[in-house]
């Protein structure tokens, strides 16, 4: 049986009314809207975070992995991507190995990746068009703490969807300053390990960090319908601790246009830049050609039509 026709029975055998089993998810510290409920048991979506199915098979009385062991976590695709100096990006060229990867393997850690954003409410992160994401990666003259200010345009692919979910390292990791929005134990960054310091034109949701890893929600200033857009800004740190000699960001979901840039404060510029893709967090790194640091002290890299892996600077 599909998911949507378990979970429609489930309900209608439990007596349940959906506020009811939303209220009762709320208990539970997680956030489902009603009108979501109602999208899942009609198909229309599909949630994706196991932690909440978990907690509706517990409130329906439904034997552990009758409504888990319907899930899925299919691998988009997309065209393969192109830098500026139109060489081959991450996942270029579609592959047995590309559809199989997860999100997971994005990250050192995978368990404890899955851990942190399967607390957090990711039902529309699927329906979510990633149009571009732009990254400002500022460390100081002493290359001692950085901050991060991001801005995303997303547009929906589906209706009722009032968040997006942003992953990032933040210190204590090997490869810090990594990214796609309580009061738990361990929600609160480390010693050294940036914040979330500002956002704009959204408002934050349910933030976890635990060992360097932050994952939070970013909840939209309204709920969008099929076709809408939304912007998103946001900023993480300073943090106080010293970052590794790169910078990059992980792409679970495609996205049209990326662009980063380093800036380096003060006189202290690096005598090489280079731009660079990776297939997931353990695999080779693959140089993209030489940036120039300008002037200013900034060096940048556009790539578009990332499919999904990691793009960076060194």
């Amino acid at each position: 049986m599909e998911f949507a026709g378990a979970l429609r029975q489930a309900v209608q055998a439990s007596g349940l009314t959906l506020e009811r089993i939303r209220h009762r998810l709320g208990r539970r510290g997680l956030t489902v809207s009603v009108a979501t409920l109602s999208y899942w048991q009609r198909g229309r979506s599909r949630p994706r975070s196991r932690t909440v199915v978990a907690a509706l098979e517990e409130i329906l009385q439904v034997p552990a992995g009758g409504l888990t062991g319907l899930l899925d976590d299919p691998a988009p695709t997309a065209a393969p991507a192109r830098t500026a100096a139109g060489r081959g990006g991450p996942g270029a060229g579609p592959g047995a190995a590309d559809r199989s990867r997860t999100a997971r393997d994005l990250w050192p850690d995978p368990e404890r990746y899955a851990c942190l954003v399967g607390q957090l409410d990711r039902s529309g992160d699927h329906r979510l068009e990633r149009l571009s994401i732009h990254d400002v990666y500022r460390l100081d003259e002493a290359r001692r703490s950085w901050t991060l200010s991001v801005r995303t345009v997303l547009r929906a692919a589906g209706d009722d969807i009032d968040r997006v979910v942003c992953v990032h390292q933040t210190a204590g990791a090997p490869e810090p300053g990594s990214p796609e929005t309580g009061g738990a134990s361990g929600d609160r960054p480390g010693r050294g390990a940036a914040a979330l310091a500002a956002v704009r034109y959204c408002r934050p949701g349910r933030i976890r960090a635990e060992d360097g890893l932050m994952a939070f929600e970013l909840v939209f200033d309204r709920v969008l319908a099929a076709g809408d857009t939304a912007v998103v800004e946001y900023e993480l740190g300073p943090a106080g601790e010293p970052p590794s000699d790169s910078y990059d960001r992980r792409f679970p979901h495609p996205v049209h246009d990326y662009v980063a840039i380093v800036q380096f404060d003060g006189g202290r510029l690096p005598a090489r830049c280079y731009g660079f893709t990776a297939e997931s967090s353990h695999a080779p790194r693959r140089r993209l050609g030489e940036l120039w640091v300008g002037t200013s002290g900034s060096a940048n890299i556009a790539v578009g039509a990332v499919r999904r892996g990691i793009v960076g600077v060194e």
